[in-house]
């Protein structure tokens, strides 16, 4: 048999909301749909800034107890997030994998933004022609990332993630150190949503359709497929 061609998943290592006090990390849906999807064809990479476990945020596994996919995933394959790689063991390595896809939940919103090995790696693997992929709050660790020519990666770029309205929804606009919607537009990006609060939205742009985004939990679901095509 051939060998699987590799994927990277990347995990917020952000465990408290600062503002709140209060557990915040990765949404577990938004690993378990994708990483269901491409499993079967990939050996998935899962990396993080920090390494080694990756705060789930509890609210997410009390938001799915009715999702049986993501309570198998929680009692069958917890190493997945609790034995990830450090994200700068990947710099330079672009060419071993196929894609990267950043899982959403708050904790991106902190670590992710911000973090410069991570902006170095979504430039490697954006200029590697590789998928570069993210769902709801993911998105949060492209708008700082600026590509070799000095534009910013979401410039010009239809993309989605957490409209600020969700965002109000949910009751966290305080809590954000940005809105993701707005900073998406300030940095010259199409912004994109579904017509209402919550539904579906995936969106492939760049070259080949290789920037694929998911803009919330509910997109989490059928954003695998959309990246098993960017990715045939």
């Amino acid at each position: 048999m051939p060998k699987k061609p590799s994927f990277v998943f990347v995990l917020s290592s952000q465990a408290i909301l600062p503002s709140r006090g209060t557990p915040t990390g990765w949404y577990l849906p938004e690993l378990v749909h994708p990483y269901n999807k491409l499993a079967p064809h990939f050996n998935i990479v899962v990396a993080s800034p920090a390494g080694g476990e990756a705060p789930l945020d509890p609210y997410s596994v009390e938001a799915t107890k009715d999702d049986a996919e993501c309570q198998e995933f929680l009692k069958e394959n917890q190493n997945v997030w609790k034995e990830t790689v450090k994200l700068s063991s990947l710099l330079g390595r672009s060419a071993e994998f196929s894609g990267i896809f950043y899982v959403g939940g708050h904790g991106p919103m902190f670590d992710l933004a911000n973090d410069y090995v991570s902006q170095c790696l979504i430039r490697e693997f954006y200029e590697s022609s590789k998928v570069v992929s993210a769902v709801c709050h993911g998105p949060a660790a492209f708008v700082n990332v600026k590509l070799s020519n000095g534009t910013y990666l979401v410039s010009g770029q239809a993309i989605t993630g957490l409209s600020d309205a969700e965002e109000e929804a949910m009751q966290f606009t305080k809590d954000m150190p940005f809105l993701l919607e707005s900073e998406i537009r300030n940095r010259g990006g199409k912004y994109e949503s579904a017509d209402h609060l919550f539904g579906v939205k995936v969106v492939a742009s760049g070259e080949g359709g290789k920037l694929v985004t998911g803009q919330n939990p509910p997109s989490a679901a059928v954003i695998g497929d959309t990246l098993l095509q960017a990715l045939s």
